[in-house]
């Protein structure tokens, strides 16, 4: 089957389906998707010809001498590519010596008519015959179609009905470029506000004209019009305003409180789109009331995408009622500038609102996160580890690798449960008197060789998903969770750094990396080592490999372990205060984890309490991610992977220096260095949460560290920021981040050019470097979001079934972090939580508070000041909030039909919460070990069983997607350090 470029762009959906194989994809047709469809549709079409499963080709027929078609004088563009993609069919199957018959397939009538019977054995039909032909029992296929022709017959219907525009046309391409090269148009990315998404948008520059046009900030788009059909994430081009038009940022909180702007920026309207990045949106339908209410025609349905920052999309459909319940996917097709919506078509259902699967595989479709089953062709590739055929060390490997089974101490430190340990650590005194760190990591590419099925899939991929409740591997858990993990007692391949450090100044005087053969003592988890290191040996009772020695052997154990432990600790607070003499950050994040009661509801949400020993690790793994992105920089100056973080601009720490004075403190923030020290002085010592959030704006006001190949920009630029160190790379996870593998067959081929080796390692060139870079930035920020959606989605479901005017827990205590204009945010310790609380409310009250601190609604009026905001009533009460405040907060949720809940935060007095956090964080650590993710599962499980609707979703699920499942929560959250709630305070306006 060959399809030509409309069937290609129209119908890429129905030809992702797994049954459909083999595909002939023209030059010609993938060339249209690319330049009509934009970058997201021609990805999709790219992934789906490299995923091996569908076994598809694409042939460059434009570049075959005998099917090249030079296009005649006056024909339009659309006919020669027909006619082209006919000619390669033709010419393909006469190359097949006329055994195999050829189908093109086409939505061209001219065509059908014109080539039908011209050629024996090459068919021309439509892509709905195709589908009725050759697949009648693809229902879903079918379904899908029809809804694709609806869509589009009344797309034409309305077209011809229309007579006048909504919006300008946008202008020809030629004319974009041309005016972005003279800088007459700015081109960047659009990023609609979420919480004024009627209101805000703001033009991010990208490119030359981030140089060239003399800007520093972004573009304010003002108002939906402004935006003309651009819709969030499309690459525009924009014309400046005149400065008389140009508005300012909305400093009030939420969407329709009232204009309140700060000093006007430069502001534009969109005049084209580059590249639409449109995708599958996740919507809800309108209620009954609401579809009577569209109108005549109930078949054209307005529906609301789960993003706000997405504008509703016209559907046709007849299921609206029946789907009334439900989460449906839908596919954007066109926007018209007759029409006020963008048009699109139904692509399938999620599940049920406020079902927990329904709302987890929205926000994974959400972020255009697929994790499809690993296929047979993959895991035939995978090692096998049976009771009957163990896998084990080969001969061969013995002979090339550096065995430490017998020499060396190594062991891991990882959360309770953990499965997939990618990283042990050993120390110990070398015969000269110096010591020996080493750093040993899962030798991953010793089992995923370079462009194999898995490898293909791990790149696609490109990190591992952690959510709330569950993980999706980044590969399968044969290699994951055994094979290459590096679990206590077995023999593993590793690949190692060793250093040899002077005995007393830890300084480095050697360096050795290779591939090892390593076998793990003891695999501890985080909390054993914190009490070894602070002396508790009490604790080795619950550390299995103690369990079944003698006294004896017990002890000299214990103290060879207490020693390596102690070492380590003293090497990384060494190592760590050398980089905080460069100017290494320490900045905050909140880590929360999920505790159920014995009836499996929701109990708690309990920060996480940092241990030394995190440290210790940590600092461990940046010394050989450092040590690594040396070593592969120095072999490949210009196809090396690293890791960088750029500075902040200063403009961005206009509100952290403004905090900090209100506080009598000075934020110099002119580097690094300057921020450090200035942060470790902000402390209040009556106040210790004032340093946690002064740390907190600071990360606020930096960009994320990126992936980036060497060859793509300049050495100056490699630094990373928040480490203070020249370069860097991401080594050390191989399990869970596609970044690693590359950097080790980057380490095995600097190896081997040391030894003049030949090099197998199959390395990519700096131009495919730079975009597989670009493809796993991208992901990482789909895993960011998407944990933190999750995270919230489990507060969301914590405080939704309690009644906040009587559940105890629903009150606490909270600090004053931002003003607004109508409002404050605030931070919430007890639970990690970050908000907005309004002083005046939908009806215009504003909030007033008795002497004994209470507060009611009153009528009245705000003013807002630099650091504090006044409250006063029509009767003369005033009452001031000023940054840093104390108030006691009742938290509630705001439950949301059509988008997520989310919590709502009303002060309810102006004074501190009485009881102290302290306690309540005492009162929970006693119950932190529980399996949490099994009970969470459980209760969902038992509510839907209670309302007689059969679940075995999620075992179904992993035993599908050949995922692993972690043992706990507590396990998932503590994997990995950046699992932290991302702060939303940027999302209020700031």
């Amino acid at each position: 089957m060959i399809p030509d470029w409309k069937v290609v762009q129209d119908y890429l959906e129905i030809l992702e389906f797994p049954e459909l194989k083999g595909i002939i994809f023209m030059q010609t047709a993938c060339q249209a998707v690319q330049h009509q469809r934009g970058r997201r549709q021609y990805n999709k079409l790219r992934n789906l010809l490299k995923d091996a499963r569908h076994d598809c080709v694409l042939f460059a027929n434009e570049f075959q001498q005998s099917c090249y078609l030079p296009r005649e004088r006056g024909e339009s563009m659309e006919k020669w590519q027909s006619r082209s993609i006919y000619s390669a069919a033709t010419w393909y199957y006469h190359h097949c010596q006329d055994r195999m018959p050829i189908v093109m397939v086409t939505e061209d009538e001219e065509a059908i008519q014109q080539y039908g019977s011209e050629t024996e054995g090459v068919f021309v039909i439509s892509f709905k015959n195709y589908l009725d032909n050759f697949w009648p029992d693809l229902t879903a296929a079918h379904e899908l179609c029809e809804s694709i022709l609806q869509s589009r017959r009344e797309r034409e219907n309305e077209s011809q009905e229309s007579h006048g525009k909504e919006y300008p046309e946008h202008l020809p391409l030629e004319v974009l470029e041309a005016g972005i090269k003279s800088g007459r148009y700015i081109q960047g990315t659009l990023n609609v506000n979420k919480h004024r998404a009627q209101i805000e948008a703001f033009v991010r520059l990208q490119g030359a004209s981030s140089k060239d046009s003399g800007l520093v900030s972004d573009i304010l788009i003002h108002g939906t019009k402004a935006r003309n059909r651009s819709i969030h994430g499309d690459v525009v081009v924009v014309e400046l305003l005149p400065k008389n038009e140009w508005k300012g940022r909305t400093t009030a909180l939420g969407e329709n409180d009232g204009e309140s702007p700060s000093e006007p920026m430069p502001t534009g309207r969109v005049v084209g789109i580059l590249q639409k990045n449109w995708r599958d949106y996740v919507v809800t339908f309108p209620s009954k009331e609401e579809v009577q209410s569209q109108g005549k025609n109930a078949r054209k349905i307005l529906v609301i995408p789960w993003d706000y920052r997405i504008p509703k999309i016209r559907i046709s459909t007849q299921q609206a009622e029946a789907l009334q319940d439900f989460r449906v996917v839908v596919r954007i097709d066109s926007w018209e500038s007759t029409s006020m919506y963008p048009s699109g078509h139904f692509v399938r259902v999620l599940g049920k609102i406020g079902d927990l699967e329904g709302e987890i595989a929205t926000i994974l479709v959400e972020n255009s996160i697929s994790v499809v089953p690993f296929s047979e062709a993959q895991m035939c590739e995978m090692p096998v580890n049976t009771t009957e055929n163990p896998w084990k060390v080969s001969s061969e490997e013995e002979r090339e690798r550096k065995d430490l089974r017998k020499t060396h101490l190594v062991f891991s430190i990882d959360p309770r449960g953990c499965e997939d340990v990618d990283d042990t650590l050993s120390v110990r005194a070398l015969d000269n008197g110096n010591l020996e760190l080493g750093v040993h990591i899962a030798d991953v590419t010793h089992f995923v060789a370079s462009h194999s099925y898995i490898d293909i899939e791990a790149r696609t991929r490109a990190t591992t998903y952690y959510l709330a409740d569950r993980r999706y591997d980044m590969l399968p858990s044969i290699l994951s969770a055994d094979v290459c993990s590096l679990l206590g007692g077995v023999d593993r391949y590793a690949v190692s750094i060793m250093w040899e450090l002077d005995k007393t100044s830890y300084e480095i005087k050697k360096v050795w990396y290779g591939r090892t053969i390593i076998r793990s003592a003891y695999k501890l988890f985080y909390e054993a080592a914190q009490e070894l290191l602070d002396g508790n040996v009490d604790i080795v009772d619950d550390i299995p490999e103690f369990r079944d020695l003698d006294e004896k052997s017990r002890q000299a154990k214990l103290e060879e372990l207490l020693w390596a432990i102690g070492k380590l600790t003293d090497i990384a607070r060494h190592i760590r205060a050398k980089r905080d003499q460069c100017g290494a950050l320490e900045l905050e994040g909140v880590e929360v984890r999920i505790q159920l009661d014995e009836k499996k509801n929701i109990h708690d949400l309990i920060p996480k309490q940092p241990l030394e020993v995190h440290e210790t690790v940590a600092e461990c793994m940046i010394l050989a991610n450092h040590w690594v992105a040396k070593k592969i920089c120095e072999s490949f100056p210009h196809q090396a992977l690293l890791r960088r973080h750029p500075p902040p601009h200063q403009e961005f720490f206009s509100e952290l220096r403004e905090c900090a004075k209100a506080k009598g403190f000075f934020m110099d923030t002119r580097s690094n260095k300057a921020l450090a020290d200035s942060l470790d002085n902000a402390n209040d010592p009556n106040d210790p949460i004032v340093n946690w959030l002064l740390r907190s704006m600071a990360t606020q006001a930096m960009s994320n560290a990126l992936y980036f190949s060497t060859g793509s920009c300049a050495e100056e630029e490699f630094h990373h920021y928040g480490l203070a160190l020249d370069k860097y790379t991401h080594f050390t996870s191989p399990i869970r981040r596609y970044s690693d593998i590359v950097v080790h067959r980057l380490l095995m081929a600097a190896i081997s050019k040391d030894k003049k080796m030949e090099i197998k390692e199959n390395l990519f060139s700096n131009k495919d470097l730079e975009e597989l870079c670009r493809h796993i930035n991208n992901r990482n920020r789909a895993a960011q979001h998407s944990q933190k959606q999750s995270t919230e989605l489990f507060q969301c479901m914590y405080f939704k079934d309690k009644d906040p005017e009587t559940e105890e827990r629903c009150i606490s205590d909270g600090v004053i972090y931002s003003i607004r204009t109508n409002g404050v945010l605030v931070f919430i310790p007890r639970f990690g939580i970050k908000g907005a609380a309004y002083l005046k409310n939908k009806d215009g009250l504003v909030i007033s508070c008795s002497p004994d601190g209470h507060s009611e609604w009153k009528p009245g009026s705000l003013q807002r000041f630099q650091n504090k905001i006044t409250s006063t009533t029509t009767g003369g009460e005033s009452v001031t909030f000023h940054l840093f405040d104390h108030v006691t907060v009742r938290i509630s949720v705001q439950a949301s039909r059509c988008h997520s809940d989310t919590i709502r935060l009303e002060i309810i007095s102006n004074k501190p919460y009485m009881m102290p956090d302290t306690e309540l964080f005492q009162q929970s650590s006693l119950l932190l070990k529980s399996d949490l993710v099994k009970e969470v599962t459980r209760s969902v499980e038992e509510a839907q069983l209670a309302q007689e609707v059969k679940v075995n979703v999620i075992e179904k699920d992993y035993q599908k997607y050949c995922q692993t499942k972690g043992s706990s929560l507590y396990t998932l959250l503590e994997e990995i350090r950046d699992l932290a709630l991302l702060d939303v305070s940027n999302s209020y306006g700031i």
